[in-house]
């Protein structure tokens, strides 16, 4: 079949419209407050042929790695009606917290595709609560690590075996099924409606379409340039780790590379390629128009490299936490960096940092008995401001796109208090447009707890552009002590945690207009 413009806006919508509503079934089934509440999940669709026809408007560091993970499952010859869980960063995965689960469509007893979602949990084993350890040297260390494997009640044994919070993770991950079973729903569906055969060409088409529109932009770019930015030390060393890309906009083509990165690092801030390759998609979604489809088609027109082994190609068995949450956004800053080198109109640095915050610890149940508890956040900042705009303040930044955790949650179901939670007034860059402002939230430990920060831009603040001012730096503070930007601490009762993020840089030279 041919779809005019009119039909492929309808199947895209179509397709688009199943994947969102994977998402809602997931957060408004979801147990955790991480997924029920901050929305740190995504969803999608895949055709048999393991390629993104649509995705749900959710969390970009997870949404361009999915293929890794579906294209590993597609090795295992699944059968339809399969249903497969991992978290392996070598096999598909991102980081441990992130569990994905895949299922086979069933198509009159044939694959028809996947339906695809990826969720945080917010403990997955590992050396500290939440499996978020600065610190970690190896994979090992932050988790149970899960190679594509197809999910049976078994699997599901030995997973909540080794979590701090079974019950929670149980709920979870049946949420994640209830997600995946409406997105095979949906699409056999559209297939009733419209005819198999007609479906997948729908698909094909679109998936041709999405590419010929991003070749199109490119072909309207000419950037030959390069650029380098920093990792603020890994949690075992202080010393920034340097990141290089060289963008070349060629053909219609988009390629990044990454030689002369540094090599792996010590601690967990080493990024799996198809992190690395998640982060450069989202700078080429940047340059498109909105109305392109986000498909696999877009993914075709762009090329990744990087020397195996270094900070951004990790191999095992590096550990990687912090790679996902905090790599993915200094490789983000360093090709939009590159573009504006190559002269091409881009905003000014935002936050460049996720803020993680975990926390975990034993909690008094009476007569005797404790359970544990723990509790993961990303915080918003500032973005940077643009020509013609100025940043938004107190949002969450490049490959994150999730919510906060609202105050009566969060103390309702941990033993914490959110002392403060403002804007941090004045953090954003001067300029012609100034930089969003970032966040101040103060957490009191009301029991004897563990924390870990993974955060960045706490000595090099976001950069501004066109002549633009710098966004400050953030601050991290224990009882007024300042903390370094990765740490894993233990608080008591009346401690204080004070986590300021980043403003954004300004753009431009000038008063603020």
């Amino acid at each position: 079949m041919t779809l005019d413009a009119i039909g492929l806006e309808v199947m895209s919508q179509a397709f688009a419209s199943i994947a969102e509503e994977m998402g809602l079934v997931l957060v408004h089934s979801a147990l955790s407050p991480n997924i029920r509440e901050r929305r740190d999940a995504s969803a999608a669709l895949f055709d048999a042929d393991g390629e993104m026809i649509a995705q749900a408007a959710h969390i970009p560091v997870h949404l361009g790695a999915l293929a890794d993970a579906v294209a590993a499952v597609r090795q295992l010859d699944p059968a339809p009606g399969e249903l497969f869980l991992l978290n392996d960063p070598y096999s598909g995965g991102s980081h441990l917290p992130d569990l994905t689960l895949i299922g086979a469509i069933d198509f009159d007893g044939a694959v028809g595709g996947y339906s695809v979602v990826r969720a945080h949990h917010s403990d997955v084993g590992g050396m500290t609560a939440g499996s978020m350890p600065a610190g970690a040297r190896e994979l090992y260390q932050e988790g149970l690590i899960i190679p594509p494997t197809r999910l049976t009640a078994e699997l599901e044994r030995v997973v909540l075996a080794n979590v701090r919070t079974p019950d929670m993770r149980r709920g979870d991950l049946a949420a994640q099924r209830a997600a995946v079973e409406r997105g095979a729903d949906g699409l056999r569906a559209l297939a009733r409606r419209h005819g198999s055969t007609a479906l997948r060409e729908a698909a094909r088409e679109l998936l041709d379409y999405a590419e010929r529109r991003t070749r199109a932009r490119l072909q309207t770019m000419a950037v030959d340039a390069v650029a380098t930015d920093f990792l603020e030390g890994d949690g075992v060393s202080g010393e920034d780790f340097e990141i290089c890309v060289k963008i070349r906009i060629q053909d219609g083509t988009f390629h990044a590379d990454f030689t002369g990165t540094s090599g792996a690092a010590p601690g967990n801030v080493n990024c799996p390629i198809a992190v690395t390759r998640s982060a450069v998609l989202f700078v080429v979604r940047t340059l498109l128009a909105d109305d392109v489809p986000m498909n696999g088609g877009v993914s075709r027109a762009i090329r990744v490299t990087a020397p195996a082994g270094c900070l951004v190609n990790a191999r095992p068995p590096s550990a990687v936490a912090a790679g996902n949450v905090e790599t993915s956004q200094r490789i983000a800053d360093t090709v939009f960096r590159a573009l504006a080198a190559g002269g091409c109109v881009v905003p000014a640095q935002g936050q460049g940092t996720m803020n993680n915050v975990t926390f975990g610890g034993l909690r008094e149940m009476g007569n005797g008995m404790r359970d544990t508890w723990t509790y993961y956040e990303t915080i918003g900042g500032g973005q940077g401001a643009s020509r013609g705009a100025r940043g938004p303040s107190g949002v969450h930044v490049g490959m994150s796109n999730t919510r906060n955790t609202p105050i009566e949650v969060l103390e309702l179901e941990h033993p914490l208090r959110v002392r403060t939670y403002a804007l941090r007034a004045g953090s954003g860059g001067a300029g012609a447009w100034t930089g969003g402002d970032g966040v101040l939230r103060e957490f009191e430990a009301l029991a004897p707890m563990e924390a870990t920060l993974l955060t960045e831009r706490r000595r090099h603040g976001p950069a501004g552009n066109a002549g633009g001012g710098d966004g400050q730096p953030g601050i991290n503070a224990l009882n007024g002590e300042t903390l370094p930007s990765k740490t894993t601490l233990r608080l008591a009762a009346g401690d204080i945690l004070r986590i300021e993020t980043p403003g954004g840089g300004g753009w431009g030279k000038g008063n603020t207009v």
